[in-house]
């Protein structure tokens, strides 16, 4: 009896088709605008889902979230590495997640959180040219970070809108010829 792809390999799919929008839009902004830059300069925090403001540093709730309450501190300064932060900036940053950890945990009662910083576009970066700090909040028995612990590929678009595109495509390419 034949196995099955994922039998020999030990990887599954997870449909998460809301996902690929995030994925088209990564780097569209032609204007050379930093999203990190602009959203508070906006002055409408509620517009925008900024949760808090500091003096070097506010947190941003994530319009493509990976779980509910999938928070982002981001400081005021345009920059790439956690190096080029003064002392101040560095801790504040570090004030405003542990202030946001105890935020959702109350309000949101957690099992548990994922920090993390992705430093470039080859380490997951969606936007990597403004250092930002993910904070998501964690349940027992929710997704975890799929490839590397569990195994599991995630698949960011259906089956259904893939054959569209595919099939447009193919439409397409006969019409020219």
């Amino acid at each position: 009896m034949k196995k099955k792809h994922s039998e020999l390999y030990g990887f599954h799919k997870l449909w998460a088709p809301w996902r690929m929008k995030y994925i088209e839009e990564i780097g569209v902004d032609t204007k050379g605008n930093c999203i990190f830059c602009d959203k508070p300069h906006e002055n409408d925090d509620e517009k925008n889902y900024i949760v808090h403001r500091s003096s070097t540093c506010y947190s941003i709730l994530n319009v493509y979230p990976y779980n509910n309450g999938h928070i982002m501190i981001v400081p005021y300064e345009h920059t790439t590495e956690l190096a080029y932060l003064d002392s101040e900036t560095r801790l504040d940053l570090m004030s405003m997640t542990i202030l946001s950890m105890e935020v959702i945990k109350k309000v949101m009662r957690p099992d548990g959180f994922n920090v993390g910083v992705n430093f470039g576009r080859v380490a997951g970066a969606g936007i990597d040219d403004h250092l930002h700090i993910h904070l998501v909040p964690r349940w027992n028995g929710d997704t975890n970070f799929m490839p590397v612990i569990g195994c599991t590929k995630v698949i960011s678009e259906s089956l259904e809108d893939t054959y569209k595109k595919l099939r447009n495509g193919i439409k397409n390419i006969n019409k020219e010829e």
